[in-house]
């Protein structure tokens, strides 16, 4: 997907996220997802970690080994399951170790840049986002990105950019990005212009939509540059050109996994999000979702 993202628009594409102790042991599908195509000029690597001890040893592995450019922290993961445990959205609370976590995986990198993500807190008694943002700064990060909710908000309601605006005014002297409901190059732009971001993260809003990063690049260049995005023209893709686009991706996943029947399985989950707002039959939609081949797929 990272590949068919860069075929439409420019951007840093990030790796999912690699759990570092796995990586530590080198386990074959961990191995596999830190590979990247020679088509990425900027290889981001995206580690899970609750260990320092660990994830300095991933990072002195990914360095010595010169598999990664950029290498991002991920602390946004708002899934009970990891929350319940201190770990992902949650972590930041216990501050001493999100801060040592932080210090390692910067000590160990050198001169590989390292950056952060995270949300505002655990809910809205527990946040901490001001408190990590400051702690991650001073830790030596290149820049640091939050999602403006808290992990108990999961992905509901409204993204608070008013927090993410509180985040880029105490941290002046460090890049800080914003993510949460960017759906639009448009939501993009509004974002930076309300909150003084340097950038921004897109997560779901590029579900289904490796097109928008052209958008964002064209409308985000000419912000930068002073001059009014809203001349820009952000037709949506004709349902033909959604069409070339799901079997791209398929064709992509079936080089990637060399498996055509996985690739087959793993892009029904797709489906909904590719043609959502588009007039096909429930009856179309249903066969895309069972779709076993590129050949069955056309």
């Amino acid at each position: 997907y990272r590949r068919l993202c860069r075929e439409y628009g420019g951007g840093l594409y990030v790796s999912e996220m690699i759990t570092s102790r796995a990586l530590v042991e080198r386990t074959p599908e961990s191995m596999r997802l830190i590979t990247h195509h020679e088509s990425e000029e900027i290889r981001s690597i995206q580690l899970y970690g609750v260990d320092p001890k660990t994830i300095s040893e991933a990072v002195t592995m990914l360095v010595a080994e010169d598999r990664a450019d950029h290498i991002d922290l991920n602390f946004g993961c708002p899934v009970p399951k990891v929350t319940r445990k201190g770990g992902g959205a949650a972590l930041p609370w216990k501050s001493d170790l999100f801060e040592s976590i932080v210090r390692a995986a910067v000590d160990a990198a050198g001169e590989v840049p390292v950056t952060v993500k995270m949300r505002k807190g655990i809910d809205d008694e527990h946040l901490t986002f001001l408190d990590a943002g400051k702690a991650a700064r001073d830790a030596g990060v290149t820049a640091v990105a939050l999602h403006g909710r808290t992990a108990e908000q999961y992905y509901s309601g409204q993204a608070d950019w008013d927090a993410i605006a509180q985040l880029r005014e105490a941290l002046p002297d460090v890049q800080v990005l914003g993510n949460g409901d960017i759906w639009s190059a448009a939501d993009a732009v509004q974002m930076m212009k309300q909150t003084g971001v340097d950038g921004v993260v897109v997560g779901r809003g590029c579900l289904g939509r490796p097109w928008l990063f052209a958008d964002l690049e064209k409308a985000v260049t000419k912000y930068l540059a002073g001059e009014d995005h809203l001349d820009i023209d952000y037709a949506m893709p004709t349902l033909g050109e959604v069409a070339e686009g799901f079997l791209r991706h398929l064709e992509l996943l079936i080089e990637f996994f060399d498996e055509e029947g996985r690739a087959s399985r793993d892009i029904r989950k797709h489906v909904a999000w590719y043609f959502k707002g588009y007039p096909v039959g429930g009856e179309f939609r249903a066969s895309l979702a069972q779709v076993e081949s590129l050949q069955h797929a056309r």
